[in-house]
């Protein structure tokens, strides 16, 4: 696709165009192009430099190598990843689903998916042969500061992951790059995304989307089974898959997709299945058997309620997956009678928030599951920015709630954090509102129905 066929959002979006007019006003029609800067070459710089300030935000933690407890809360600093790295064996270099009864008697297996497991994993052995390989054994090794390099080593990975999915961003849509930028420069993925691993999935959500554009169901499967295997999450993607094949009675893609999904996360969860079943289980128990959590309307109405209240586990369980299948049956209804065939980032956008909606745990850093279907199914800055603002003002709150800071004069809960929470979700529902206008008057739908591959392949 020739250069001049691109969306520039400075002619395209209202917010970008206000904003041009500081430094000239929008892009005129006869501007010359840079001979090396393309748009991507420009996305990557970007990600780079708000992945750089992440880093650099957590600075304060790193220079206390994540011991001053009251820190990381005030400087909202915090990351999992050096105490896991000592908790859950990475720091003596074992296997996460070895069961091997000293091991486990010393160690917590790990509760993520394998994926993140073997990340984990492999970034110890990186870590420990960047410390001098010690003696795992050795009582006098310097655990606080090997999980300070652990976070390091965890985070240039992540930066080449940030990158990868700016540029499967930029190629969604081929005329419009420029809509991977609410990706490249998104705040909450400077505040997030070294908090833990849930960036190693978004990757491949990205790619999901990249794959499916071009008419490859195929590897749109292969990469959503690869995803349910590092986080849950990317699986409802199918749902999308299933939306856009039953309107266009695309049989064979459908079956496609679904059967090299299944393939790609059996063949991804084969070693923990051999070498640990018992300790490969752990994920699943783990996640039926928790409770309402940090950021989740259930915390919200228990604290609320108060002591006695009768929202147990069972309950949340069922609430939230009752609440799920009706929301996914709604936006069946949806794809199948909009008046135009939906795109892929819209409908795996608005069944994943109704996902994060009443998901009994509301991390921080969940808003990157988000992110790139976001910006693809809604690439208008100031609506993107009304959702980050919500998830800015949750991020501060959490943190300072946990490190004691709003915790108010009588009483153990914080009005703050309520309203928080509140916020939160009313910021998340402010953009789906706005993608579900979009599905059901594509005039109102920003990125069109004129795509060369996608729609033109889904009307075949």
């Amino acid at each position: 696709m020739s250069e001049s066929s691109w969306v520039h959002p400075t002619r395209d979006d209202p917010t970008v165009a206000a904003l041009s007019e500081s430094v000239g006003g929008p892009m005129g029609r006869r501007a010359g192009r840079h001979p090396w800067w393309s748009p991507v070459r420009v996305l990557l710089l970007l990600t780079a430099l708000t992945f750089a300030a992440g880093m650099l935000s957590k600075a304060p933690c790193a220079e206390e190598e994540w011991q001053d407890t009251t820190q990381r809360y005030s400087h909202m600093c915090y990351s999992d990843l050096p105490y896991l790295y000592g908790w859950r064996g990475m720091s003596d270099l074992h296997w996460p689903y070895t069961d091997d009864p000293e091991v486990r008697a010393e160690f917590e297996v790990m509760e993520y998916p394998v994926g993140i497991s073997y990340w984990a994993w492999g970034t110890g052995i990186v870590t420990w042969a960047l410390s001098g390989a010690p003696d795992v054994d050795d009582p006098e090794r310097d655990l606080a500061r090997e999980g300070t390099v652990y976070v390091a080593v965890n985070a240039v990975g992540f930066g080449l992951v940030a990158l990868a999915t700016t540029w499967l961003l930029a190629g969604v849509t081929r005329r419009r790059p420029w809509d991977a930028a609410g990706f490249a420069l998104a705040p909450t993925l400077a505040l997030t995304g070294i908090m833990n691993w849930d960036l190693l999935a978004v990757v491949f959500v990205a790619g999901a989307a990249w794959a499916w554009a071009r008419e490859r169901p195929v590897l749109t499967g292969v990469l959503i089974g690869l995803g349910t295997a590092v986080k849950l999450y990317p699986l409802f993607l199918l749902g999308a898959v299933l939306v856009l094949c039953l309107r266009n009675r695309r049989w064979a893609a459908l079956a496609s997709a679904f059967s090299a999904a299944v393939i790609a996360w059996l063949l991804a969860n084969v070693p923990a299945l051999v070498t640990g079943p018992a300790e490969w289980k752990v994920f699943w128990t783990f996640n039926s058997d928790r409770g309402a959590d940090l950021g989740s309307v259930w915390l919200l109405a228990q604290q609320w309620m108060g002591p006695g209240a009768w929202i147990d586990v069972d309950t949340i369980n069922l609430g939230s997956w009752a609440f799920f299948l009706l929301w996914c049956a709604g936006v069946l209804v949806l794809g199948l009678k909009a008046p135009s065939t939906p795109r892929f980032a819209q409908l795996g956008f608005l069944i994943l928030a109704g996902f994060l909606l009443v998901n009994k745990v509301y991390s921080p850093q969940y808003v990157l599951w988000l992110l790139p279907l976001a910006v693809l199914a809604h690439p208008r800055w100031r609506d993107l920015l009304i959702w980050q603002a919500g998830e800015i003002f949750y991020f501060a709150a959490v943190w300072w709630w946990l490190g004691g800071f709003l915790a108010p004069a009588q009483g153990e809960y914080s009005v703050v954090y309520w309203a928080a929470i509140v916020l939160r979700l009313a910021a998340q529902l402010w953009l789906v509102t706005m993608v579900v206008r979009g599905v059901l008057d594509p005039d109102e739908d920003p990125v069109g129905r004129e795509e060369p591959r996608e729609t033109a392949s889904l009307r075949t």
